[in-house]
């Protein structure tokens, strides 16, 4: 009879994709699909709120309803990346992955399927949180007379993206905002992911990422919802056209800003490219520069007897 290990060695193990690109591909898919149901379902768990007589106040009439959703969003990332953190990094966001390609820490060519598993992800989640919350949404909207579509339905519409606030009446601000949001999430996350900088121990680089994600909000949230990944908002704003909500998920017209939908796309990409670029030549090289060479380790070029000895 065969050993195990002579018959692998005859038959091909099955499923062998995840040891390939694909399981790359699906491990993102599947974390930005974490993502989404926690960081989604904590926005519809407002309307289940009022809804169940849970909450007395209205939907997003105390800073205690930001900071629910602000911790809530933050878990979603943390258990995001400790679920296929071991695979792939846990990128679970195409500005995270474009900034890893520019650092030359994830190969060009599979930023497209990255960026394509990720968004697939992110409309499959907001799918699941829907089937989950569907009657409580509905519920808000028929006892606020809401209609999907008009301009007083971007409230449950937010269940799945972001916009604008109101006082803005351009796109330069919120653009501005998501570059800016961005930057700083991609930049805090290399620095706590550098070995040469000063690495999260004990396996806590997931806690400390959500944390991030946590601190751009509660600093940097209201403006325009902090989506700061354009997966994240544009998988669930396809489906939120799909259910219902019209042009106010897409193109996204709002009145004051309209055709939004590309602000939480390229404003995140260009906010972390310059992060990208920044951490490289600002802090990581300095810290190259400053760290003392091993021991038995030389420069290139350099020889045994180019070293000075200790008199």
């Amino acid at each position: 009879m065969a050993t195990v290990a002579e018959s692998r060695a005859v038959r091909p193990l099955p499923l062998r994709w995840r040891q390939g690109v694909i399981g790359e591909y699906w491990a993102e898919f599947f974390g930005t699909f974490v993502l989404i149901c926690f960081g989604d379902g904590v926005v519809a768990m407002l309307w289940a709120l009022i809804g169940s007589g849970r909450s007395s106040a209205g939907a997003l009439q105390s800073s205690g309803d930001w900071l629910l959703i602000t911790w809530g969003w933050a878990l979603a990332v943390v258990f995001a990346v400790y679920t296929v953190g071991g695979v792939t990094g846990a990128h679970i966001n195409p500005a995270i992955t474009f900034g890893a390609a520019i650092r030359r820490q994830l190969p060009w060519s599979k930023v497209p399927g990255y960026w394509i598993a990720q968004t697939v992800g992110a409309f499959v989640g907001a799918a699941l949180v829907y089937a989950v919350y569907k009657a409580a949404i509905s519920d808000y909207e028929t006892a606020n007379h809401i209609v999907r579509g008009q301009s007083n339905s971007v409230a449950t519409y937010s269940t799945f993206a972001t916009f604008p606030a109101k006082y803005f009446h351009t796109w330069l601000g919120p653009f501005v905002d998501q570059v800016v949001g961005t930057f700083f999430l991609a930049l805090f996350v290399w620095a706590v992911t550098d070995e040469f900088n000063l690495p999260v121990g004990s396996n806590m680089a997931p806690w400390i990422v959500g944390m991030i994600v946590m601190a751009v909000g509660i600093s940097f949230g209201a403006n325009a919802g902090y989506a700061i990944n354009p997966a994240r908002d544009f998988g669930p704003r396809i489906f939120a056209l799909v259910a219902g909500w019209g042009k106010i998920a897409f193109p996204g017209d709002y009145g004051n800003v309209n055709t939004y939908f590309w602000i939480p796309i390229v404003g995140p990409l260009v906010g972390a490219g310059i992060a990208s670029v920044m951490y490289d030549v600002f802090i990581q090289d300095i810290l190259k520069a400053r760290r003392p060479p091993e021991p038995g380790v030389y420069a290139e070029g350099e020889t045994v007897q180019d070293r000075p000895t200790m008199q």
